[in-house]
């Protein structure tokens, strides 16, 4: 070893020894989640990091949502001193890993603090939401916004590189990088990818976008390259040698911002992102996405993205601000931490989409994956746990998830008499089910579907658009009437459980899909017959014990009980389904039945679901409602998982895991439903006209 490197390693143990005694533990606000969003618009731009790895922020590996390792590094140099604050499990030589001070979430951000040396360092991964702008929504962007200050006057420069593990393979990737104007631009694409390809639920057609952009306060310069070489080359010098197309197996792509001398805070941001032309094969034909109507090319539309950065950060602002206090008013500061955390996540299931050929922007589709469990497209049993949060920001998100679906139902290709489970076994194509072979669900669908655009018509006060789709849905509530109360064995949305007859909590949604029917049009006898399906379950006791003390999972099993959640909509819409009394038993009989970690789904099973858990509180009165979110709390901050917020977890300790623990699913836009107690307040409450 050299004596140069042997003083910098000196050096670097000195810095490291001083910030170690400086710095405390770092703190995390307002808790350490199992996993932070930080790159989540859409089912392909997914990026996540792991809770349990932020202490050691400059280690640290973000992931796809599905688990996958990511590359994303961020360095920075502070007089002359190069230091590693994200993204950098081999640290470069002559290298120093920051110190993570404090993390941070809200609805729309994540926030890392970091120490190094006399400088301080701020990562903002800003992910949008925006319920009521069609275009910023649409855009399959992010920003990372890096913060820097100093105690004294410091020469920084700032990096960040990418490289192909955001396309979904290795090996075959073509680089091209645009400089347009004050922008640089990198593009990465799988060459001869089959359009709509997925490996392991990574998009393959697409392009990789990572973007940014020169200020008046700092010099961007650009290259591709191994990382040793790209990431050595800004260590030492702060800069980047220019710009090519030339990329070879497991290169990287690097941006590098020079501030010059920073006294007070400046910043600097880079937008990573996927595009892909065709997002959705809806029926054979392209949808793309909104956003194309007016920035055709990736390169325009990251253009875009990075102008409206203001504009972006001011909206998530006052909806970050909003939300809080909305569900802080509503139900505590535990809710609003579990809001916050799933609202990216709900969001980032979807794409907003216009028809590829005449990129019409009156001919609005929304399309959901059905993320980590089976990949199915704008499955109506997702669609409705998800429902609350589009309720609460914009209920127009129902009619346009319920559109595609009705659409394809009104061509009469599905001809079974009841509501399909989904329009396309494999995200993104939209193809429908011909072939008559989607799951069957056949009561859990049909209710749904009534109970939905219902809501939607309720929400908004739009009864147009129920009243064109009024015969397709009339025979569907034909079948509950018939099929309802009374059912052979069958699926229920918790298909994980199994089939069963006679569901209790199945024929409770087929009462208030009725009733919903019934109200929808001014047909009281569909109307008299939910009620009368609630007589019987309730008053005459066919779905409750001898003692009437909680509802049954099924009729005549005694010793089964059952989550409720299905009583839910019938008390956000105020259909009057069910006497308040039946809502009293079932809240009372939760906490005899609470296990470890939370209530079971049922008599069946050792786990919970959040989603549910969170429609059974807003539909239970007083402490019940308390009960089901501090379970729900305590799973996220209890530092035993370490993926996106899974909405299934055990509640007792069993043969598959520990009580706290998450099984089978994560990352799910059915956390959408955490919103169920918040909705109560009234639909689009977080509209800034309110």
């Amino acid at each position: 070893m050299n004596s140069r490197n042997i003083l910098f390693s000196l050096v670097n143990l000195l810095v490291i020894c001083t910030i170690q005694k400086v710095q405390g533990a770092p703190t995390f606000e307002p808790i350490r989640p199992p996993s932070y969003p930080i790159a989540v618009r859409n089912p392909y731009l997914s990026a996540w990091l792991p809770g349990n790895q932020t202490a050691d922020l400059p280690s640290a590996t973000p992931q796809f949502w599905a688990g996958q390792d990511l590359t994303w590094a961020v360095l920075a140099r502070v007089d002359d001193v190069t230091y590693n604050l994200f993204g950098v499990p081999s640290a470069p030589s002559n290298t120093v890993s920051a110190s993570l001070l404090d993390a941070t979430y809200t609805a729309t951000h994540t926030i890392f603090t970091l120490a190094a040396g006399d400088a301080t360092f701020r990562l903002d991964f800003l992910s949008p939401v925006s319920p009521k702008d069609y275009v910023r929504q649409s855009l399959p962007f992010s920003y990372l916004t890096v913060f820097a200050s100093s105690k004294q006057s410091s020469r920084i420069q700032i990096y960040s590189d990418v490289d192909e593990t955001w396309t979904g393979q290795t090996g075959k990737t073509v680089a091209e990088a645009t400089d347009a104007g004050s922008t640089t631009v990198f593009q990465l694409t799988v060459a001869n990818a089959v359009v709509y390809s997925e490996n392991w639920d990574q998009a393959l057609w697409g392009q990789v976008v990572f973007a940014s952009r020169r200020s008046s306060s700092s010099v961007l310069t650009a290259r591709s390259g191994s990382a040793t070489s790209v990431r050595g080359q800004f260590v030492s010098s702060g800069a980047l040698s220019g710009a090519s197309s030339s990329y070879a197996a497991n290169d990287v792509v690097g941006l590098a911002h020079d501030l010059g001398s920073v006294s007070t805070e400046q910043s600097v941001t880079f937008a990573i992102g996927y595009t892909r032309d065709a997002e959705v094969n809806y029926r054979g034909t392209a949808r793309t996405g909104y956003y194309r109507a007016t920035y055709p090319d990736p390169v325009s539309a990251v253009g875009h993205f990075l102008d409206d950065y203001a504009g972006a950060a001011a909206e998530s602002k006052s909806i970050d601000s909003t939300l809080n206090d909305r569900a802080v008013k509503a139900a505590g500061t535990k809710y609003s931490d579990i809001l916050a955390l799933s609202t990216r996540q709900a969001w980032g299931a979807i794409d907003v989409t216009i028809p590829n050929d005449t990129l019409d922007t009156n001919d609005i589709l929304v399309f959901m994956k059905e993320i980590s469990s089976d990949g199915n497209v704008n499955t109506i049993d997702v669609i409705y746990p998800a429902f609350p949060i589009f309720y609460v920001m914009n209920p127009d998100y129902i009619r346009l998830l319920l559109e595609p679906v009705l659409k394809y139902l009104d061509t009469g290709r599905w001809t079974q008499p009841y509501v399909i489970h989904d329009i396309g076994s494999l995200y993104p194509n939209a193809t429908g089910h011909d072939d008559q072979k989607a799951e069957p669900q056949p009561v859990e669908e049909t209710a749904n579907l009534l109970i939905l655009v219902y809501t939607y018509s309720l929400a908004s006060g739009d009864t147009a658009w129920a009243n064109q789709y009024r015969n397709l849905l009339q025979p569907y509530a034909d079948y509950l009437v018939t099929n309802g109360l009374n059912m052979p064995s069958q699926l229920s949305t918790d298909d994980g459980a199994g089939p069963l007859a006679n569901q209790t909590n199945l024929a409770i949604k087929a009462a208030v899909g009725l009733t919903a029917f019934g109200r929808m049009y001014s047909q009281s006898r569909y109307t008299d017959i939910g009620r009368q399906y609630s007589d019987a379950l309730y008053a005459q006791g066919l779905g409750t014990d001898d003692g009437k003390t909680h509802f049954l999972l099924q009729y005549g099993r005694s010793d089964s009980y059952t989550t409720t959640f299905n009583l839910y909509p019938d008390t956000l819409l105020h259909l009057d389904t069910f006497p308040p009394a039946a809502s009293a038993m079932q809240a009372a009989f939760y906490h005899t039945r609470r296990a470890e970690a939370g209530v079971p789904l049922d008599s069946r099973v050792p786990w919970g679901k959040t989603d549910w858990m969170l429609f059974a509180g807003a539909s239970s009165p007083g402490k019940t409602r308390d009960l089901f979110i501090n379970d729900v709390h305590a799973f996220i901050s209890n530092g035993l998982n370490s993926v996106p917020f899974g909405d299934r977890y055990l509640v007792r300790d069993s043969q598959d895991g520990e009580a706290g623990q998450r099984i089978d699913f994560q990352a799910r836009p059915v956390v959408g439903g955490h919103f169920a107690v918040l909705a109560l307040e009234g639909s689009d409450i977080l509209s800034e006209s309110r």
